[in-house]
């Protein structure tokens, strides 16, 4: 009988955790319900009542799921806030040194605290990298007015930010090896940042050498 397996297959559906796949997934079921055309009503009717409870369970985990992830990219976003608090106290850049060190420091944070909602995404971003910007600005200036350690300069950003590469893929590496797919995404947003951050220290490097 149609409906008897696709009760089955529902009830088998319902402590999956692949979200948009499972959904996708009860939607043609839910399809191939309706096609299958009416059964004696008893039968039809406990027939519904186990695909519609394997359903429900399937879709009140997800909502759970989601209203669980929403708090905790609410709590990264405070995360956020309050490194931008630190960040933007570095301007106007007095020591680049110093800034360089405590914008690293942030930088790294920023990175471990994860995911916020999208609606805070652009904000948050564009302001923390005005500050990498400026900092980064300053710091052109200053290599500009020191010629003899223009080269040397580059040359240790370029090892720099090949290490941080180097360090970014091997964990990378390790998070597609584990399955972990809200880690990847992650990681590979910085490793583009950083790849595009050596792009520029490899033509200033280039440049200072002549």
């Amino acid at each position: 009988m149609i409906k008897e397996r696709l009760a089955a297959e529902a009830e088998s559906l319902a402590e999956s955790t692949d979200w948009g796949v499972t959904a996708g997934r009860y939607r043609d079921l839910m399809r191939d319900w309706k096609a299958a055309g009416p059964a004696p009503r008893e039968v039809d009717d406990a027939l519904w009542k186990r695909f519609r409870g394997a359903q429900d369970t399937f879709f009140e985990s997800r909502d759970a799921s989601n209203a669980q992830l929403d708090q905790e990219f609410a709590a990264n976003a405070e995360v956020k806030e309050q490194l931008l608090v630190q960040a933007e106290a570095l301007l106007p850049v007095t020591d680049l040194d110093a800034a360089k060190r405590a914008f690293r420091d942030i930088a790294d944070k920023w990175d471990a605290a994860g995911k916020v909602p999208r609606e805070r995404m652009k904000d948050l971003e564009g302001r923390i990298r005005k500050v990498e910007q400026t900092i980064r600005g300053v710091e052109d200036d200053q290599w500009t007015k020191s010629d003899p350690e223009k080269s040397a300069r580059a040359d240790d950003m370029v090892a720099k930010l090949q290490k941080a590469i180097d360090d970014i893929e091997s964990d990378l590496a390790k998070a597609q090896d584990a399955g972990n797919a809200t880690k990847v995404k992650e990681l590979e947003a910085n490793l583009a940042s950083r790849r595009t951050f050596l792009e520029m220290a490899l033509r200033a490097s280039q440049e200072f050498s002549g």
